[in-house]
């Protein structure tokens, strides 16, 4: 199974807040594979708005994602694409 892993940069002036963060997970869900994001040595699920707050992650927060499914290299460009600049519709390709 195919397992990827990147780091990002929260684009977003205000940070990972309620509205990117939704954003993140219904893309998340649009993807078979498995996925989570960090923050330190913190992971949470990537499915999951509660757990993606908990991260509290500021505008130039590095965040990790990992990926692991058929799909994981496209959701992990998505979804770095989302975290770095959420302005910009992200999907899969």
């Amino acid at each position: 199974m195919a397992k990827h892993e990147a780091a990002f940069v929260v684009g977003s002036e205000l940070g990972l807040h309620a509205r990117p963060a939704g954003r993140f997970v219904a893309l998340a869900g649009q993807f078979q594979a498995d996925i989570e994001v960090g923050r330190g040595d913190e992971w949470v699920d990537g499915r999951s708005i509660l757990s993606l707050l908990s991260l509290a992650a500021s505008r130039g927060t590095t965040l990790r994602i990992r990926a692991e499914g058929a799909d994981a290299a496209d959701a992990l460009a998505a979804l770095g694409a989302l975290i770095e600049d959420p302005e910009e519709p992200a999907g899969p390709a």
